[in-house]
């Protein structure tokens, strides 16, 4: 087949190419840039990844193409980022660029070069059967980003191949190196997606500009003064500048209105947690909703162990009900579905439901 393979400059794309072409596929590398408001500092500046991938795919033997998605990734992520960050909530930008960008623009411009297919260095797997197509964990479970792919559909599956999907990362690093290529022990990236790693207040702060207040406990203690609701995240403990003895102090609320941050004593305070959440903006990989015949398990953030759940239509949305209070449920991140290995789809949590007491958790 011939497959365009989008080279970042990383390890994992590099390896997804070098497989390819080992197995007597077509293959052709293409670099996208996707941020041009600077190009100043972070570990992997575009200016050092575009680098990388040209002496990946001079080691490999194959084309590299480069495109400019920059437009694209303002208007479809980065501005959709902002709002949600105006309004209180916390996004994750990953998710919604894999929808837009990278398995959205790139596909359409990868086909329109005659592509049969695409393939990146996502941990994921893919299978078929009758004709529809499932999206499942990767064999490295440390390393699986289905929960960053979740809003692919069978449109983007049935063009999409995912090389490293039987791959531990370790493995990955040593066909690497076997195969003599110059970023087999490069730093992985960080960050948000295409933006790389900052100080991520500081770069708020060029978009969303400062609007101080009050920090308080629920009771209404005043605490303190917070640069800008917008700039803190539920769970949060960094940051706060809150002294005194005692335990440390951790974000539980905010109101965006009264420009308020919400703060509590304890990594366990029951504020913490939540019994069950809201989700809207559902998308399902199967373009139908999964059968509640058995219990499913849901993640509301990457890297979280499954967490047992009952989900529930109602007006408004869904209703995920989960058997253990879950820790700093956050408005605006993802909650994602699986069945087993097989990721479901998900939504945006639109507002978590308090924990009743402290027991529900311990």
């Amino acid at each position: 087949m011939k497959i365009i393979v989008g080279i970042s400059g990383g390890v994992d794309s590099a390896v997804a190419a070098l497989l390819l072409k080992q197995a007597g596929h077509e293959v052709t590398g293409l670099f996208m840039k996707n941020w041009e408001e600077d190009d100043r500092a972070g570990e992997c500046s575009a200016a050092e990844d575009l680098k990388s991938a040209r002496a990946v795919c001079e080691t490999l033997g194959i084309p590299l193409r480069t495109v400019n998605f920059s437009a694209e990734y303002w208007d479809r992520v980065f501005s959709y980022f902002l709002a949600e960050y105006r309004a209180g909530r916390t996004p994750n930008p990953d998710v919604l660029c894999n929808k837009e960008i990278k398995f959205k623009a790139f596909l359409e411009h990868a086909l329109a070069l005659g592509a049969d297919k695409i393939a990146t260095g996502h941990y994921a797997r893919v299978s078929s059967e009758a004709g529809r197509y499932q999206l499942l964990k990767a064999a490295d479970a440390a390393k699986d980003q289905t929960y960053f792919l979740h809003l692919l559909g069978q449109h983007e599956l049935a063009r999409t191949l995912f090389p490293l999907d039987e791959l531990v990362k370790t493995e990955v690093r040593q066909l690497a190196r076997a195969a003599g290529l110059p970023n087999h022990d490069r730093k992985d990236s960080t960050g948000i997606c295409f933006i790389g790693e900052r100080n991520f207040k500081e770069f708020l702060t060029r978009y969303l500009p400062a609007q101080p207040g009050e920090i308080r406990t629920l009771a209404g203690a005043l605490k303190g003064k917070h640069d800008g609701v917008m700039y803190y995240t539920i769970g949060q403990r960094q940051g706060l500048g809150i002294g005194g003895e005692g335990e440390a102090w951790y974000v539980v609320a905010k109101d965006v209105a009264r420009n308020t941050l919400y703060v509590e004593q304890g990594e366990d305070h029951p504020a913490l947690y939540s019994a069950a959440l809201i989700a809207g903006q559902l998308h399902w990989i199967a373009d139908e909703a999964p059968a509640r015949s058995h219990p499913l398990t849901a993640k509301t953030r990457y890297r979280q162990a499954d967490q047992e759940c009952t989900l529930t239509e109602q007006a408004g949305g869904l209703r995920v009900d989960f058997r253990r209070a879950q820790r700093a449920v956050t408005p605006g991140q993802s909650v994602v579905f699986y069945d087993g290995d097989r990721c479901l789809g998900g939504g945006v949590i639109e507002q978590a439901l308090a924990a009743e007491t402290r027991a529900a958790h311990a």
